[in-house]
């Protein structure tokens, strides 16, 4: 039986999770589909583990702050005639814990035990603790 494995990605430019979800709102709007399409120059060699229940988890502004189901993959040949990968995210964006992580270039895996938790639904609109407060706890691993 295939695991379950994610991926962790920077989102680039990303000022917050609010950011990225309009950002990929316009995005499929452009591109008339129902789906988040992030095209990355390497195919996952995991990809059935990935394929199986997997998250792209989003590093924003040095934290990970959000996930997104990997609903597939689909080939994208660029302008260039280069063979990418495109991965298909589900639409909605899930926050979670906020998690430090340091830069990285491209992509990588992330495992289950690693991955940070959801937060619970309507978390994300509570103000009960101030960010800088949230991402002090998060790094002494308390949240």
């Amino acid at each position: 039986m295939t695991g379950k494995i994610n991926i962790i990605k920077l989102s680039v430019g990303s000022e917050s999770v609010e950011s990225l979800t309009e950002w990929q709102a316009n995005r499929r709007a452009q591109m008339s589909r129902d789906y988040a399409l992030h095209i990355t120059r390497m195919w996952p060699r995991r990809d059935q583990e990935v394929f199986n229940g997997g998250s792209m988890y989003w590093v924003i502004k040095g934290f990970i702050q959000a996930r997104q189901q990997i609903i597939g993959f689909e080939e994208v040949i660029g302008d260039d005639g280069i063979r990418r990968c495109g991965i298909m995210l589900a639409p909605e964006l899930i926050r979670t814990t906020v998690v430090r992580r340091r830069p990285f270039q491209g992509w990588r895996y992330l495992t289950c035990e690693d991955a940070p938790k959801d937060l619970p639904v309507g978390r994300a609109t509570d103000d009960k603790l101030p960010k800088d407060l949230e991402i002090a706890l998060a790094d002494l691993g308390l949240i």
